[in-house]
């Protein structure tokens, strides 16, 4: 069922129906954990000041917990902020174009949102998998792996390269987009 919104529906091929689907479901979780991820920065954040300017006790872990926290929400969040078309773009050049330069633009960025994040995921498995033969761990207090949290570049690049291949099929067909604050269903 076309959106209200919609101003050209287009029925959805199949194969692109589950892959939207799958999409869906892995940004949900993903923003999910980037959620969970961002009020857990807040809290530690929170007690830090609290233990800082009250005990003069301040732990030293927190940063280094909220840093790593903070590559999670951005590598988490990507995926589900391009398929509702919320990441940062030159809306104001765009939205001036005409229908087929729009929908040639769309189709533009998702074929460069596709090479960087096949970058993503090529170098940063390259990048974890050398850390963890070398044996690297982060500075600071905690001292973790370090290809451990480097893993979040290529999980990071394949959710947003599985949803940068929805948006580039769905621009080549002319469906629309997933709209913001979209509850995952489809539009059509």
């Amino acid at each position: 069922m076309p959106s209200p919104n919609s101003q050209n529906p287009v029925e959805l091929p199949r194969l692109l129906a589950l892959l939207s689907g799958l999409v869906s479901r892995l940004a949900a979780v993903a923003m999910a954990i980037s959620a969970l991820a961002m009020l857990l920065s807040f809290a530690l954040i929170g007690w830090a000041v609290i233990m800082r300017y009250l005990f003069n006790d301040a732990p030293v872990w927190v940063d280094d917990l909220v840093g790593i926290a903070l590559v999670a929400i951005v590598m988490l969040a990507a995926t589900q902020s391009l398929r509702h078309s919320e990441h940062i773009g030159v809306d104001i050049l765009v939205s001036r174009l005409a229908p087929p330069a729009r929908r040639l633009a769309r189709v533009w960025a998702a074929l460069a949102t596709i090479a960087i994040s096949l970058v993503l995921i090529i170098n940063g498995w390259e990048t974890a998998m050398l850390a963890r033969t070398l044996g690297l761990v982060t500075e600071g207090a905690l001292e973790w792996p370090t290809w451990m949290l480097m893993l979040l570049m290529p999980i990071g690049g394949a959710l947003l390269l599985l949803a940068a291949i929805e948006v580039l099929w769905r621009s080549l067909i002319g469906a629309d987009l997933v709209p913001s604050g979209h509850g995952g269903e489809e539009l059509e």
